[in-house]
């Protein structure tokens, strides 16, 4: 990385949440980037100067819980319109009145719904990894509850009990956050063990299927980026996303089905499980995207799209920037 890449300004902002952390780089049209789980805004490391070079003010914020930002002790304080109002003052903070967003992982239903319910804020959004798939259906953990064989849970079950996952993560942060990344990864996906790193079986745990090292894209010391953070703030809030679910789906009863109108882009990976989970959401863009400007699987890559592939994304990301209007 260049030394260009170190030239960012860190800040905290007031928000609902009390305070979210900030990395900033760069001057022109505000660019919000939302980070997913279990990462930072360090996981835009490579994002924050490409697009400050082509003209953009980046902002790379740490999600509520996630961490210099603020961490409520009520798993309720992150549901998905809370998340939204933090994005929407940190716009605010900034002295902008508008910005565009983009999310990857959990943050691109984040960046999704901040365009959804604030599109008076929100002028673009862009989806790295997860599609964006309207809210409807069954509640969500009867859906993931179906989501593996009689012996196994699927991770996100897995992760509703609190305390639970919390027991496998915490005693070794550093190597349980290697292996979740190096799972998720291309080189994992290709091979996975068992039904893959999505499901526990009875009684075990997510990590018994991960491989082992440290993925190619991710240096030993971007990891200890990683680790110090959860080793210092544990891993509870940054869970309690999933752990909102229902509630979510409760509180965005209003949007059941609703589409989203901005100019959109979308970038999924060719052995990403969310995009592979969400072909059916995908397909169905141009009624639940009828803004959309360009849609992007890259072959061969994994979950961890900006990481792995940085120079493609940003790629991707200026040249959607730039043909947005004005």
């Amino acid at each position: 990385m260049s030394q260009h890449a170190l030239d960012v300004t860190h800040r905290l902002v007031p928000s609902p949440a009390g305070r979210i952390h900030l990395v900033e780089q760069g001057t022109g049209p505000l660019v919000l980037l939302v980070h997913g789980f279990p990462e930072s805004w360090y996981s835009w490391r490579h994002q924050l100067p490409a697009l400050a070079d082509a003209g953009y003010r980046a902002v790379a914020i740490d999600v509520r819980g996630y961490g210099r930002s603020s961490r409520p002790g009520a798993i309720d304080a992150y549901r998905m319109l809370e998340l939204v109002a933090d994005n929407v003052a940190v716009v605010e903070a900034l002295g902008e009145r508008s910005a565009v967003v983009v999310g990857h992982d959990w943050g691109a239903p984040i960046a999704a719904n901040s365009a959804l319910t604030r599109p008076d804020v929100f002028r673009a959004v862009g989806l790295l990894s997860v599609p964006y798939s309207p809210r409807g259906g069954p509640r969500p953990t009867e859906v993931f509850g179906a989501m593996a064989g009689a012996d196994e849970e699927f991770y996100i079950s897995y992760f509703q009990e609190p305390g639970r996952a919390e027991g496998e993560m915490e005693p070794d942060v550093r190597g349980w956050l290697a292996g979740f990344y190096a799972a998720l990864s291309a080189e994992g996906m290709a091979a996975p063990v068992a039904s893959g790193p999505f499901a526990v079986s009875r009684g075990g745990t997510l990590r018994e299927r991960f491989p082992s090292g440290v993925p190619a894209w991710l240096g030993e010391d971007d990891l200890d980026v990683y680790a110090a953070e959860f080793e210092r703030t544990g891993m509870s809030a940054a869970l309690a996303r999933y752990r909102n679910v229902d509630r979510d789906w409760e509180d965005l009863a209003e949007f059941d089905g609703a589409p989203i109108g901005q100019p959109s882009l979308f970038v999924g990976g060719s052995l990403d499980g969310p995009t592979l989970w969400l072909a059916d959401a995908i397909k169905a863009y141009p009624d639940t995207l009828p803004g959309l400007v360009s849609s992007h699987i890259l072959d061969g890559c994994g979950h961890w799209i900006q990481q792995e592939r940085p120079a493609e994304t940003n790629k991707l990301l200026t040249e959607w920037l730039a043909a947005l209007p004005a």
